[in-house]
């Protein structure tokens, strides 16, 4: 526990345990909410055939809208939670290492 408070630059095991429950809600709360979001969208799984490949492309897209939805929950229930600053320059590393850090530059 003592070299990922330091990795992450956090002070109690409190704060750690916050980060962890935040972590859980998010990642339960956007996989619960793809779903609705999917028909919204008019994807519900009967909108795709029965066999292997409708499952695939259904859950394919489903995965792909996590990712997304998981990103705006990060930060919105770590503020909740109290740790904006954690989650929000946790969303700009992860951001950054997957090519999108251009989002963050401060160039005016």
């Amino acid at each position: 526990m003592k070299k990922l408070k330091e990795r992450w630059g956090i002070q109690s095991n409190f704060q750690l345990v916050i980060i962890f429950v935040v972590f859980s809600i998010t990642g339960s709360l956007s996989a619960y909410l793809a779903k609705p979001a999917l028909s919204f969208l008019g994807l519900s799984r009967e909108a795709f055939t029965e066999d292997f490949w409708g499952g695939f492309f259904y859950f394919t897209l489903r995965i792909l809208l996590i990712f997304p939805i998981y990103q705006v929950l990060l930060v919105v229930i770590g503020t909740l939670f109290g740790q904006n600053k954690f989650f929000w320059n946790f969303e700009k590393k992860m951001l950054s290492r997957l090519g999108l850090g251009f989002l963050f530059s401060n160039q005016s």
